[in-house]
């Protein structure tokens, strides 16, 4: 690995995160520096060469917030701390500053639309109806007969209502019941979240990716949800077996009042020069109105990242239909695009059932580098990690844990990163376990051992990220998707006067097709030769990027 230097300082560039490649980082299984089985951020800090080695522009770091780790963080009790597993706020101030030295933003998630049943928040809001935070949360008083006020559910199973008998009334969870929903009705919540953020901001961050930016608002009417016409059912949000997807989310998120919100988070941002938000949309129904109306103009969201390709089929057509629809429904949004995350099932997995899985790994990072928007790679994506295989009594996640067998969860792709093929537990940890096992085959895709290979696919990720922040088309430029043969997609990218097209062949078998234009090759990493001609011979899981000439 090539020994880092620091980089100097540079003129602000207050676009960077147009095009830019973000790198995920999920605290608790990158690196344990204090031999606890945890990953913590010291752990991180030390390995921070490595990433900036990938030639990615920003880390994203899950939440490392105080927590009570209902959720693994995603329930927050304190805003403005850092938990005692992932270390201190001077940890943290130490992270940036490495990072800021690397040339790496760091954004962090900010989990807003709920907080933890710990929070001093909801203690004293759940006390009684009459104290001073006693409408910060989402109250509903039952039905005549008792029942919650309405039908909607929360995505991880029953319904979204919890009955609390110090003010016999029910309170809104959209995820889990420790985990209940702040009331951005109330202008007070919405100044104590900026403040939080501003905390954040003044400490150095780059940005924020905001957990399920869509669920801030529901409406004050509380109406049940209608159900799902069966031919707009899909199960992108939430897993299949789960009851979420028989609704249509009307009521319960998404709402108007939204917007107005986020202009005021845009503003906050915006006195900073240089940061970026980058907002997570799960709306089965209306993902991309949504995600156009969130990012439309210069006063909203800059970024927004949609479910499109963390589920659905890999196939050329959903791939095409999708690029199509987000040109059309959001021409003037930005998207980031993203395979794998820390929510579902790593996308080599998920995908490719059976196969050369090195190859297809080649195949969809060059894809995914190649489309229009920003992106955002996990951790482990890099190695070609797999979904790893878990015993129920290996779980910890409570969405597996209610919803399994059918649905195992999100441990799989939790589980810790590998470092050194023939270390304990692959480098992660000098505990005696990790926090999840580590598979043993992630060892077989350590870092050591792709180091060596010149072919791996940790190189071919370095040096497609060196092709794509050398060619301006690839990381700000247009895109149209073109006519290709069955389980081809064909599309161009164009920025400064250079078209560029790229044609990738998502089966496991050869094609032959017609280019519609005449193109020269560029040496793209692991790019067919140009055709003599227009016939262009793609191998299995193949893929041609070219310029067009004339």
């Amino acid at each position: 690995m090539t020994e880092q230097k620091s980089v100097p300082d540079q003129p602000l560039d207050r676009d960077w995160w147009r095009g830019a490649v973000i790198y995920q980082i999920y605290p608790r299984s990158f690196q344990d520096h204090n031999g606890d089985g945890i990953g913590d951020l010291v752990g991180i800090t030390e390995r921070l060469d490595y990433v900036a080695d990938l030639g990615v522009d920003a880390i994203w770091l899950s939440p490392f917030f105080t927590s009570p780790m209902k959720d693994f963080g995603y329930d927050v009790s304190n805003y403005r701390d850092v938990d005692p597993i992932f270390g201190t706020l001077g940890d943290f101030d130490r992270l940036i500053e490495k990072a800021h030295s690397r040339g790496l933003k760091v954004i962090i998630d900010q989990v807003i639309s709920h907080t933890s049943d710990k929070h001093p928040w909801f203690s004293e809001s759940r006390q009684n109806r009459t104290n001073a935070r006693h409408d910060w949360y989402v109250w509903a008083d039952p039905k005549p007969d008792g029942t919650p006020p309405n039908n909607w559910l929360s995505i991880f199973g029953g319904s979204a209502w919890n009955w609390d008998s110090r003010r016999m009334q029910y309170y809104l969870h959209n995820f889990l019941t420790s985990q209940p929903d702040l009331n951005f009705h109330n202008a007070d919540v919405q100044d104590a979240v900026l403040a939080d953020m501003r905390f954040w901001l003044e400490r150095g961050v780059d940005g924020f990716r905001l957990d399920t930016v869509n669920f801030y608002f529901c409406s004050l009417g509380l109406e049940s949800n209608p159900v799902v016409k069966p031919e707009d059912f899909n199960a992108s949000t939430a897993p299949a077996v789960n009851p979420y997807n028989f609704q249509e989310h009307l009521y319960d998120k998404s709402q108007p009042e939204n917007l107005e919100f986020l202009k005021r988070l845009r503003a906050l941002v915006d006195e900073y020069p240089g940061r970026t938000t980058v907002g997570e949309i799960g709306d089965s129904q209306h993902q991309l109105e949504v995600m156009a109306q969130y990012t439309s103009g210069n006063d909203k969201l800059h970024m927004a990242y949609t479910f499109d390709y963390l589920g659905g089929s890999f196939d050329a057509g959903h791939f095409r239909k999708s690029i199509d629809l987000t040109e059309k429904d959001a021409p003037n949004g930005w998207i980031c695009l993203a395979f794998s995350n820390h929510d579902v099932v790593r996308h080599v997995s998920r995908w490719l059932s059976s196969g050369d899985r090195e190859a297809f790994g080649k195949l969809t990072s060059t894809m995914l580098l190649t489309m229009r928007g920003s992106v955002c790679l996990y951790q482990g994506e890099e190695l070609g990690l797999t979904e790893a295989e878990l015993s129920f009594e290996d779980l910890v996640d409570p969405y597996g844990i209610e919803f399994w067998p059918q649905f195992k969860g999100r441990d799989g792709c939790r589980t810790p990163m590998v470092w050194q093929a023939a270390a304990h537990l692959g480098g992660f940890s000098t505990a005696p376990r990790a926090w999840l096992p580590v598979p043993g085959d992630h060892l077989l895709k350590a870092p050591d051992i792709q180091e060596k290979r010149n072919d791996s696919l940790l190189h071919h990720y370095r040096s497609t990220l060196k092709f794509r922040r050398d060619h301006k088309a690839l990381s700000k430029g247009t895109i149209k998707t073109l006519e290709a043969p069955e389980g081809v997609l064909m599309f161009t990218r164009e920025a400064e006067g250079e078209t560029m097209l790229c044609a990738f062949n998502m089966t496991q078998s050869p094609i032959v097709l017609t280019l519609p234009v005449t193109v020269r090759g560029v040496d793209a990493p692991g790019s067919v030769p140009a055709p003599v001609g227009n016939e262009l011979s793609l191998p299995p899981f193949g893929t041609f990027i070219g310029v067009v000439v004339g």
